[in-house]
């Protein structure tokens, strides 16, 4: 084969490679993203230890370098031909002890001009199909050498950033799985108006609500689970999961009351808890329910009036009972159950108003839930902290 086949045949090969960093860079979703302290903690830290007055976790995009996290530098500066470029080329560290000794960098305008860089050492980040899509790296305005050792701390501290980038990978995974685990058919009962709307505060939420059809009518879950990240999605899963086997054979008190033994050894492992409020409702306007530790489920009267339903206060997984209670609804009235994110955003007690004109001045249950999350949202310009989670059966 020709030189020139030869030489298109690595264009061609570059290319590729170029399209496929350039598409995890941005699967990734964290480019023009704001700080997070779990990447600066990295930086201020290899500052310290490499004595150094710029560090930067750079990630390359298109024809710029963008910076998650930097001390000394700029936000984003031009690819071409920089060091970075060359250490995500190359996917291997590259270690520059005196630029104006290197051919390739003396010229450059950050060695030759401001801010006359001497020093530069950089690691490879992966994205987490393997691609090199950025750097860990540490300048000086001085040349050095780096010993055995620090070279090997530059590296743990590249897999450290690569760690937050996998553990970022992994709540995405878990968020769809967490999201197709929603219920998807609404109840078949005939005579109600059922709907949900459910914000999470991060990727995943502790919050979660199912329903299903049961004999006489159907059955309706609300759950919050306390904790961070993938755990709390097992958890929810878990429970949910529990309470669809144990309603399946059981009455509503001891369901609950099975459900909270079969998770009982997973909550004590993982220091959390989960409260439950968990209801059927039968096609004469009957609730029953059991509320475990819940207490922000609510009637919407036909009159205007909004009452707060009785709760047991023991979440699932501590030993005690739950007693099962029951209420009814009348034609226009409605079940209401809210997360305690959206409570506290509307101002407690003070916002059951909000909640009860949102229901009555809605003509849909969905309409209805959108606008308490959104009422909730509202307050406080974006998203309330923690899942924003509500609920509605209206009896037509």
């Amino acid at each position: 084969m020709t030189t020139g086949g030869r030489m298109t045949i690595e264009a061609v090969g570059t290319l590729e490679a170029e399209l496929r960093r350039q598409s995890a860079v941005e699967a990734l979703e964290i480019l023009d993203t704001a700080p997070e302290d779990r990447f600066d903690r990295i930086t201020r830290m290899a500052q310290q230890l490499f004595g150094v007055p710029m560090v930067s976790i750079t990630l390359l995009d298109d024809d710029r370098q963008w910076r998650k996290s930097h001390l000394g530098l700029t936000r984003e500066a031009p690819r071409e031909a920089s060091f970075c470029d060359l250490t995500v080329r190359t996917d291997a560290p590259v270690i520059i002890d005196d630029t104006t000794a290197d051919e390739r960098f003396r010229d450059n305008p950050f060695v030759a001009g401001d801010p006359h860089l001497r020093f530069y050492a950089g690691e490879p980040i992966h994205a987490p199909g393997g691609e090199a899509v950025g750097t860990l790296c540490v300048v000086d305005t001085e040349p050095r050498t780096l010993t055995g050792g620090e070279q090997r701390l530059l590296r743990d501290l590249a897999d450290w950033v690569q760690a937050e980038l996998d553990r970022d990978e992994e709540l995405d995974r878990t968020a769809v799985v967490q999201r197709a685990l929603l219920p998807r058919r609404k109840p078949t009962a005939r005579g109600y108006d059922v709907a949900a709307a459910c914000e999470p505060g991060e990727r995943i939420a502790g919050d979660f609500y199912d329903w299903y059809d049961t004999d006489g009518g159907f059955t309706v879950t609300v759950g919050d689970v306390v904790g961070t990240g993938s755990p709390i999605a097992i958890i929810a899963a878990s429970v949910r999961a529990a309470l669809r086997s144990a309603t399946a054979f059981a009455d509503l008190e001891p369901a609950v009351a099975e459900a909270s033994r079969m998770i009982e050894e997973e909550l004590d492992r993982l220091a959390a808890y989960t409260s439950v409020f968990h209801a059927r409702v039968d096609r004469d306007g009957v609730v029953r329910f059991v509320d475990a530790g819940h207490g922000l489920a609510f009637v919407v009267r036909g009159t205007g009036d909004i009452e707060r339903l009785e709760t047991s206060t023991l979440p699932l997984g501590i030993a005690g009972e739950r007693p099962e209670h029951s209420v009814s609804l009348g034609a226009g009235e409605a079940l209401l159950v809210i997360s305690d994110a959206v409570f506290d955003a509307l101002g407690g007690e003070a916002g059951l108003g909000v909640l009860q004109s949102r229901v009555r001045g809605s003509a849909t249950s969905a309409g209805a839930v959108s606008r308490i999350v959104g009422a909730a949202r509202d307050e406080h310009g974006a998203a309330p902290v923690g899942d924003a989670l509500a609920i509605l059966v209206r009896r037509d």
